[in-house]
């Protein structure tokens, strides 16, 4: 998928020598995020349960492979590593194989989701399966938290470490209840925030960061799927939906974690909760195309408002 393999355009490779675990790194954007991560030189373990030895219940074809493949293409050092991120023992055994490793990890982000396929718009409550729903539940929060209990022990052994939770949404725009997605969804997305914070109050005292951060409209490989479109040719996506014009590629977020993670001042957005197009000018990133993208505002100001589609002033 081209896009993530551009440069930096000279931004200096300022995480050289810096250990992250992207939990959840198949696809999308924790696949984005890592290999932004890389952009900037870190090494990154990539996460997830598709490899090309076997598929995840979500039955798609990327590969955690792939992902540290290009982690590695771009400048860093990616390491896939097949994990569960349900299964406690498994996410143990990662850790001590990191902290065997290098004795340290610096980033860790939790992207960990899996639930697409468990997902239904605009369906009441009670009409949705309660075993897809509480599985959608255990995918998106058991994952982090199981994760989050494993790795902060290393992750605060040094000073400064960055826990990322990554959702959809900010508090802001999660505040009313998301009703075309459901109860399900809304919770999950919803309480990844939280984590955030409450991460933030376990972890801060000790010389860490945690917050939340969200891409905007993401171009996945789902959604350009969804939108019978490549990346190359994205923008025909506009013709089934014309606010799909302020749509971003997975390292527009991936750049937003890489720009957290060297920032030697990270600790003021401690409890925060972030989005992609809102950090973009504060840090000067951009996306693929050299634009900077604003969703969450675009989202609320143009689309919401039923205004017709014009990213002026929003990329």
């Amino acid at each position: 998928m081209s896009g993530f393999g551009a440069s930096l355009d000279g931004m200096e490779r300022d995480l050289t020598g810096k250990i992250a675990l992207v939990a959840g790194a198949t696809r999308g954007a924790g696949r984005g995020i890592a290999v932004a991560l890389g952009e900037r030189g870190a090494t990154v373990y990539c996460t997830g349960r598709t490899t090309r030895a076997g598929r995840s219940e979500m039955n798609r074809p990327e590969t955690i492979e792939e992902t540290a493949e290009r982690v590695t293409a771009a400048g860093g050092e990616g390491i896939a590593a097949r994990v569960d991120h349900l299964d406690p023992g498994q996410v143990a055994d990662l850790v001590a194989r990191i902290d065997a490793d290098h004795g340290r990890l610096d980033v860790l982000v939790n992207d960990i989701w899996g639930s697409d396929h468990l997902f239904e718009f605009r369906t009441p409550f009670w009409e949705l399966s309660l075993d897809d729903g509480l599985r959608m539940m255990r995918l998106a929060l058991d994952t982090h938290l199981i994760t989050a209990h494993h790795a902060l022990p290393l992750l605060l052994r040094g000073p400064g470490g960055l826990l990322v939770e990554v959702t959809d949404g900010t508090a802001e725009t999660n505040a009313d209840y998301r009703r075309d997605c459901g109860i399900f969804y809304d919770l999950a997305k919803w309480a990844v925030i939280r984590l955030g914070r409450t991460f933030a109050e376990e972890i801060g005292p000790r010389g860490a960061t945690a917050l939340s951060l969200t891409p905007g409209w993401l171009r996945s490989e789902a959604m350009l799927e969804h939108f019978g479109v490549t990346e190359e040719n994205w923008r025909d996506g506009t013709r089934v939906n014309p606010h799909f014009a302020i749509s971003e590629t997975p390292l527009f977020v991936g750049r937003a974690v890489a720009a957290l993670a060297a920032d030697p001042d990270r600790s003021r957005w401690n409890g925060r909760s972030l989005s992609a197009g809102g950090l973009a000018p504060l840090y000067g990133f951009t996306d693929t195309d050299g634009s900077r993208p604003d969703a969450w505002r675009y989202i609320a100001e143009v689309e919401s408002q039923g205004k017709p589609a014009d990213v002026t002033g929003y990329r």
